[in-house]
């Protein structure tokens, strides 16, 4: 029996992440992704919704996060190659723009069906939302404005959830106003702590926006303690709205 060297491990777990669905993964930002697609699942279950429907609006969710993940890496791989992020995909060789663009197109392909499977006026919500994102990956980004498309996409997903229910036919009612604001409040804590990891590079390439601005003047270790703070206070506030006035009008 040969014994194994120490080398084979890490050459094994490299040729793992040289697989091209390994790359597609970790393109999509897979932790992003979940994260929202459970808080979204979770939401509609507590809003009472049939398990069918929960299930729904977690896949939904998931394709629409992977394709916000995907779109990211190809507008920002010239600037990852600038920075010398070998670990994004693209920059590594271990995924090129071909395929990636191609699994972006199928995304959107899934993501309309699966929207409007939930309603129309549901379904067209959490469209508007990823065009916001998509938007946003391409303006405001990385300036004073950067905080915007994060507000907007999240304040549309109470009214996905809202109108909501199972089939295109579905309608269901406007979501109330304190929880479309308490929810555009959330996307902007989400995105000081999905920016946090990329400081350093953002700081060296001259980019300005909301989170770094706020890093610089509090230091990166605070922020991060108060960017969690600040998302745990809006997501009681959400939790209590929930409770009190509900999602719906």
């Amino acid at each position: 029996m040969t014994a194994s060297t120490p080398e084979s491990s890490p050459d094994r777990g490299r040729g793992i992440a040289r697989l091209t669905p390994v790359a597609l993964v970790r393109a999509a930002h897979p932790r992003r992704a979940v994260v929202t697609a459970l808080g979204m699942a979770v939401a509609a279950a507590a809003s009472g919704r049939a398990a069918r429907e929960i299930a729904l609006v977690g896949v939904t969710v998931l394709v629409g996060q992977a394709l916000l993940g995907w779109d990211n890496e190809l507008v920002d791989e010239a600037s990852d190659r600038g920075d010398q992020r070998s670990t994004k995909p693209l920059v590594a060789g271990t995924l090129d723009r071909g395929t990636l663009g191609f699994w972006l197109a199928c995304a959107v392909l899934l993501v309309i069906p699966l929207s409007l499977s939930g309603g129309i006026d549901a379904g067209l919500s959490y469209l508007l939302s990823l065009a916001v994102g998509v938007l946003g990956n391409r303006l405001l980004r990385r300036g004073r404005l950067s905080w915007l498309p994060w507000a907007i996409a999240f304040a549309l997903y109470p009214a996905y959830l809202s109108y909501g229910g199972w089939g295109g036919g579905a309608d269901g009612h406007p979501p109330t106003i304190p929880m479309t604001v308490a929810a555009a409040f959330l996307g902007i804590g989400v995105h000081v702590l999905s920016s946090l990891r990329g400081l350093v590079d953002d700081n060296r390439a001259g980019r300005r926006h909301v989170p770094l601005r706020l890093a610089l003047r509090v230091g990166a270790p605070r922020l991060l303690v108060l960017a969690g703070l600040y998302c745990a206070i809006v997501i009681g506030v959400i939790v209590a709205l929930g409770s009190t006035l509900g999602l719906s009008q």
